[in-house]
C-alpha cells in the first residue's frame, strides 16, 4: 500500500496531499499561506480522542487547551473561533469567517486546531489526526519528560481514544490524559517505582474522567439519567533508565519494534474487548473475533459508569534497541499483529521518530482513515542488561 512521503503535508480543508512548497492547494484552493506555523511551546502537551466500551462505537481523536496545532489556525476551543474568525475563508477566499468557524460566503467550515496535532521532544514523538471520515477528533495524547531523583531521565507517553457512543469523548480523552501525565510526572520526580506510579496515574485519570459526569449522574449501578457519561481508553508507556513500564485500560494498544527485525516484535497490551474476551476463552480464533461486528465492544473503560476500573500494568528490560509504540485502534485496525505493525514501521524509527508517526498515520490514512489515529514513538537504546519481563 502506498504512503505519503514524510515530507508530504495534508491540506487542512481537504485533507489532500500537497508539497510544502505549493502556496494554494490544487484541489479546494485553500490558501495555505493564511496558515500560521505551529507555536513553539514546551513542557507537558496534549492531544483528544474516540474509542469504544461496553459502550460501542468507533474511535476519533482532538486537543485540549495546551495542544500544539500541525497546521491550523484555531482557537483553543477548536472551533475555529479566535483563530480564524474575521479571517478570509481558505475554500472560496472571498467570504468572512465568523465566530463558528464557518465562511459567511461559501458555509465551508474551516480546519479545527484538533484535527492534526504533532509534537517532537527529547525521547518521544507524536502524531494525532482525525482521519478521512469523522468530523471532529476525539483521541488525546499528553508526552512529556521527568527527572528522577538519581538526575537520570523519564520519558512518559499517553494515549486516550474517547468512546464515540458516549457523550463528550473529545473532554474524556483530554481529561484523562491531562491528569494521567500530570500524575506520572509528579510521581516519578519523587522517586515512585514506574509501575506503582502508573497504575495510582491511570486511577487519578478515571477519576477526571467521571468528573466529567453531568450533575445528577446517578452513581455505579444505577439507571443512567440525562445522558451517557464521557469515557475513554487509555494507555500509558514510561521509559526509565533500561525499563519500559506500560500500563492500560481499553483497546488502545502498546506495540514493541526492535531495530534488528529478525528479531520478534510484540504487543505489549491485552485488549479489555468482546474479541479479546471471545480468543481468551477458545471460543473464536482472533481473526473470527476481530471480524465480528461486536469486537470493538471494549469490557474496560474510564468513565462514571464503568463498573470497576481495574489498570493493567507490565514492565521490560528490552535487551536491545528499538522503538514502543502507544497508539488508538485508529492505527492498530490497519496493523493489528505486532509482525504487521512492524512491517510499517520505517527502519530508521529510533532515530526519526517523528518521521515514523508521520509514516504510521500515512499507512492509516491511506487505508481509509475511517477511524482517528494516534500514535507516539519512544525510542529505545540498546542496553547492557539482559531482556525479561517484571
Amino acid at each position: 500500500m502506498s504512503q505519503l512521503p514524510p515530507q508530504l503535508t495534508v491540506c487542512a480543508a481537504c485533507r489532500e496531499p500537497l508539497e510544502p512548497a505549493d502556496n494554494f492547494c490544487g484541489r479546494c484552493g485553500a490558501d495555505l499561506s493564511a496558515v500560521p506555523p505551529a507555536p513553539d511551546r514546551t513542557g507537558p502537551v496534549l492531544l483528544s480522542g474516540a474509542g469504544d466500551a461496553g459502550h460501542t462505537g468507533d474511535c476519533s481523536l482532538a486537543p485540549p487547551a495546551g495542544a500544539v496545532p500541525a497546521q491550523t489556525a484555531q482557537g483553543p476551543d477548536g472551533t475555529g473561533g479566535a483563530g480564524t474568525s474575521g479571517r478570509p475563508c481558505g475554500g472560496c477566499r472571498s467570504g468572512m469567517i465568523d465566530k463558528d468557524g464557518y465562511c459567511e460566503h461559501c458555509g465551508h467550515a474551516q480546519p479545527r486546531e484538533r484535527d492534526h496535532m504533532e509534537h517532537e521532544s527529547a525521547g518521544v514523538a507524536a502524531v494525532s489526526d482525525r482521519g478521512l471520515r469523522h468530523h471532529r477528533n476525539e483521541d488525546a495524547y499528553a508526552v512529556a519528560g521527568a527527572e528522577l531523583p538519581g538526575g537520570g531521565p523519564a520519558v512518559i507517553a499517553v494515549v486516550s481514544d474517547g468512546v464515540s457512543s458516549a457523550a463528550r469523548p473529545d473532554e474524556a480523552s483530554a481529561a484523562a490524559t491531562a491528569a494521567a501525565c500530570d500524575a506520572l510526572t509528579a510521581a516519578l520526580t519523587r522517586g515512585e517505582p514506574p509501575r506503582e506510579a502508573t497504575h495510582r496515574a491511570i486511577l487519578r485519570a478515571a477519576e477526571a474522567v467521571s468528573a466529567l459526569a453531568t450533575p445528577g449522574h446517578p452513581g455505579r449501578g444505577e439507571r443512567l439519567r440525562h445522558e451517557n457519561a464521557p469515557a475513554c481508553t487509555i494507555v500509558s508507556a514510561v521509559i526509565t533508565g533500561d525499563l519500559l513500564t506500560i500500563g492500560w485500560v481499553g483497546d488502545s494498544r502498546a506495540y514493541w519494534v526492535p531495530d534488528d527485525r529478525s528479531t520478534q516484535p510484540a504487543r505489549l497490551t491485552e485488549d479489555d474487548s468482546w474479541a479479546a474476551q471471545m480468543v481468551a476463552a477458545g471460543l473464536m480464533s482472533e481473526a473470527e473475533a476481530y471480524a465480528d461486528e461486536r469486537a470493538h465492544a471494549i469490557t474496560g473503560w474510564l468513565g462514571a459508569d464503568a463498573y470497576e476500573v481495574e489498570p493493567h500494568t507490565a514492565s521490560y528490560h528490552p535487551d536491545r534497541p528499538g522503538v514502543v509504540l502507544v497508539c488508538s485502534d485508529g492505527l492498530w485496525n490497519y496493523a493489528e499483529s505486532a509482525e504487521q505493525m512492524a512491517d510499517i514501521v520505517p527502519a530508521d524509527a529510533r532515530t526519526r521518530p517523528l518521521e515514523c508517526a508521520r509514516r504510521l498515520l500515512a499507512h492509516a490514512l491511506d487505508g481509509g482513515g475511517h477511524d482517528n489515529v494516534t500514535v507516539a514513538v519512544l525510542p529505545f537504546p540498546e542496553r547492557p542488561h539482559g531482556a525479561g519481563s517484571a
